[in-house]
């Protein structure tokens, strides 16, 4: 009996621990609910760390944006030491309706970019549309890395690329073929300043500013006619001359091209303004620019242009001054201190701390 019961318990106890060892070894999942707290957490953490992934992407274009126009402005005073002058706008013989390269290309060879330069026969190609090949480059240090529009213009004769950063040409005027008259900017037709030639200071004058490729616009309106009139305060001043113009999207499509609403920009509108217009057989408003004439498209009509300075930079436009520096454009800055950055010789006083 004894050796009998002390069988049974060993083999009670043995099969005692082969179900736990049975029940142990079984996996446990977890529940819904485990599973949707779980999915939860994860996407609060990816909600909070989108935002940081973003503004350290922007931050890093940023930081690429401001370096293309230190880039610029190091190419501006490399051709003011070699020729003692910057560059001129354009250079359009008297009399003449003229397609005349930008200075963009004229400072190619000081940005280390001598091959594209030396593509140019500038003894007898004073015409951009002489050169298709180089029309249709993509000069890197020209574009902004936000820009979401960084792609070639085919057109039925050439191919063109665009660019974010475009020169001052003041205000408003720009040229006037007849009397030969310039706007008040850093950049004009067949003119080139030496740094006299800014009694404001290098340090308080805009050289060039970001803008948008594809920019919508409305170009010939041939209105104002006449040279001696005063900039708009706001778009509504300019809404009743719209109609006689003509719209296209293709504005800053062109860096070879000398013409303020390719290569140019104005400051008659602060960093960003919308001027909102409704063009035939659009279903939505859209942001335009204004130009009365192109540069070098008429003997007898002024040039004006409503050019803004734009960027996909939130809060404003990274800005090249004449002395090389670069700083952000505001886009809250007062009207009048943004275009008293953008004239020569206004005699202003500006502080730093006004933009």
């Amino acid at each position: 009996m004894m050796v009998n019961d002390v069988s049974e318990r060993a083999e009670s106890h043995s099969a005692g621990q082969s179900g736990i060892a049975r029940t142990g070894s079984r996996p446990r999942g977890f529940t819904l609910i485990e599973l949707l707290v779980v999915i939860a957490i994860i996407a609060v953490l990816i909600s909070l760390l989108l935002p940081a992934v973003q503004s350290a992407r922007e931050a890093a274009r940023r930081a690429q944006c401001v370096n293309n126009l230190k880039q610029i402005g190091l190419g501006m005073h490399n051709y003011l030491s070699t020729n003692n002058t910057f560059p001129m706008f354009a250079a359009i013989p008297n009399g003449f309706t003229f397609q005349p390269w930008s200075a963009h290309a004229r400072l190619l060879p000081y940005m280390e970019q001598t091959n594209i330069y030396n593509m140019i026969n500038w003894n007898v190609q004073h015409q951009f549309t002489s050169g298709p090949t180089v029309a249709a480059l993509r000069i890197s240090v020209f574009m902004c890395p936000s820009e979401i529009n960084d792609r070639s213009r085919p057109t039925a004769t050439l191919t063109y690329y665009p660019l974010n950063y475009c020169l001052n040409q003041g205000t408003w005027f720009s040229y006037d073929p007849v009397s030969w008259q310039v706007g008040d900017g850093s950049f004009h037709v067949n003119q080139a300043y030496t740094p006299a030639g800014f009694p404001d200071g290098l340090s308080n004058t805009l050289g060039a500013s970001e803008v948008k490729a594809f920019q919508p616009n409305v170009w010939d309106t041939r209105q104002p006619s006449n040279v001696g009139v005063l900039p708009p305060r706001t778009p509504a001043d300019l809404m009743s001359w719209l109609a006689s113009g003509t719209f296209d999207s293709n504005g800053h499509t062109e860096w070879v091209e000398a013409d303020v609403h390719e290569t140019g920009f104005t400051t008659t509108f602060t960093p960003n303004t919308k001027f909102l217009y409704q063009p035939p057989g659009v279903l939505t408003p859209v942001d335009i620019d204004y130009t009365s004439m192109r540069d070098g498209e008429s003997t007898t009509l002024p040039t004006y242009g409503a050019v803004t300075a734009r960027s996909y930079h939130p809060g404003g436009v990274n800005i090249l001054m004449m002395d090389g520096s670069v700083r952000f454009g505001k886009n809250k800055i007062a009207q009048p201190i943004w275009r008293a950055l953008g004239t020569r010789a206004g005699a202003e006083v500006i502080s730093a701390d006004s933009y």
